[in-house]
């Protein structure tokens, strides 16, 4: 993750789950979490950017155990003022390009929530495999993102040579900043996962897309 970006969260941390509450996307979340729910179930799950806890604390209602990481302190130390149930959540400090993680996990499955559209098209490769040396193969990957809505996204500011999109947000101490933000396409989507993944499936409702895969 970038410097302007772990900034930028750092600094909306205490407003972070505000997104999640407006009513127009109570409906779209609680599809998400019925999902999350059920697959992940009895799984050990690493978490990728884990953020405020918001979705940590869906997971945890079914899996067997949670690795929940974000590069953020100020974001781990909200999620980990969460209830969750006795001895499922951990919590470690750490960046999806590189994942350096805590010794004496054994993790079968990984799900991220409003990651996948900050990972440079470019880095797509580099951050499954990433995922893959620590899931496995036959590992369960799980990532929900925004779509495009009308009304509603921000615009696009800038598109680089690579294709990655771009847009200008305000920070909390009023400075305006350009946000890596990426809206890929399924076929997109599908042809890059093919290379590590199989079974893939992927699902949109109006606020969220979803993809699920078996790690090859």
């Amino acid at each position: 993750m970038s410097d302007v970006l772990a900034k930028y969260y750092a600094l909306c941390a205490a407003s972070f789950d505000q997104k999640y509450l407006q009513p127009d996307l109570d409906e779209d979340a609680d599809a998400v979490a019925e999902h999350l729910e059920t697959v992940l179930a009895n799984k050990s799950v690493l978490e990728l950017g884990c953020g405020s806890g918001f979705w940590t604390e869906t997971i945890a209602q079914t899996a067997s155990a949670i690795l929940a990481t974000d590069i953020n302190d100020e974001m781990l130390e909200l999620a980990q003022e969460r209830d969750y149930p006795d001895g499922v959540v951990e919590f470690a400090k750490a960046d999806w390009l590189s994942l350096d993680l805590p010794a004496g996990h054994q993790l079968n499955a990984c799900f991220g929530a409003g990651v996948w559209s900050h990972v440079k098209r470019e880095d797509y490769s580099k951050v499954l495999g990433n995922i893959r040396r620590v899931i496995g193969a036959g590992g369960v990957l799980i990532l929900v993102d925004d779509n495009t809505v009308e009304g509603f996204t921000r615009p696009v500011a800038r598109t680089d040579a690579e294709g990655n999109t771009y847009q200008i947000r305000e920070q909390a101490d009023g400075a305006r900043v350009e946000i890596l933000k990426n809206f890929p396409t399924d076929s997109y989507m599908k042809k890059k996962f093919s290379a590590i993944a199989r079974d893939i499936r992927l699902s949109r409702n109006e606020y969220f897309w979803m993809l699920t895969c078996v790690l090859k």
